[in-house]
């Protein structure tokens, strides 16, 4: 069996510069499942036209969801076994609050708002060639802009987007308690998609009311519970 990841390249301390990245690879590490690494995708080459993609013994398969449930019929896994119909249901909710919701205001933070802007250019641009990166980047971004009034996230205004980026966090915290892990003392299907969005705005370089709610301490713990047991830190700035 080979099973290759496509991923972009790590970012401010976390294992790549898409959360949907960070989901996959921390859903495969629960799962037990041994795969490859490689940055650099090309989404041009992806069967969805993003990344993460994967290639399973030659196959390519798109969306890190639709590849997280492929693989757990491929290979029997039972991360999610024994949770209740209510467990499941609210597993689901979570996920998609933080990919449909959360995900966008952070979008509109990083790509639309200049203080955000600024910290956003420099990561993203070592994701290019020097010569294409001047060019590129400000049509990427003029794309990221229009997609953001397209979602609706970019026709509030940034104290609207932000109090409701920093209402999900409270909700996620609110959920979550004092468990180890999102459904009680064992990691699940849905923590990978938890960690991966809360470390995403957590250790990125920004200050806004959004990154102090993600960095509240029960918040913190959680994701650095996820990291010691399954990101080495030495795996956080990944060359191949």
């Amino acid at each position: 069996m080979s099973l290759i990841v496509f991923g972009s390249k790590p970012a401010w301390n976390t294992p790549d510069f898409s959360p949907f990245v960070i989901k996959l690879e921390t859903w495969l590490r629960l799962a037990g499942i041994p795969y490859e690494r490689r940055n650099g995708g090309n989404p041009l080459q992806a069967p969805k036209g993003k990344i993460p993609y994967i290639e399973l013994d030659g196959q390519r398969i798109g969306d890190s969801q639709l590849i997280i449930e492929t693989l757990t019929e491929r290979f029997g896994v039972t991360l999610d076994a024994g949770l209740s119909p209510r467990e499941l249901a609210l597993a689901r909710m979570v996920r998609r609050a933080l990919e449909e919701g959360t995900y966008f205001a952070a979008v509109r933070l990083r790509w639309v708002e200049e203080d955000g802007w600024v910290r956003q250019y420099p990561a993203f641009k070592v994701l290019f060639p020097a010569f294409i990166a001047p060019v590129a980047i400000p049509m990427i971004r003029r794309k990221v802009r229009s997609a953001a009034m397209a979602q609706g996230v970019g026709r509030h205004s940034r104290e609207e987007v932000m109090a409701m980026a920093v209402d999900d966090l409270a909700a996620l915290e609110a959920l979550l308690g004092d468990q180890p892990y999102l459904l009680g003392e064992a990691p699940r299907s849905v923590d990978a998609t938890v960690y991966a969005f809360l470390i995403a705005i957590q250790r990125h370089p920004g200050a806004t009311g959004v990154h102090l709610a993600a960095r509240s301490p029960r918040l913190m713990a959680y994701t650095e519970r996820l990291a010691a047991a399954y990101w080495p830190p030495t795996e956080l700035t990944r060359a191949s």
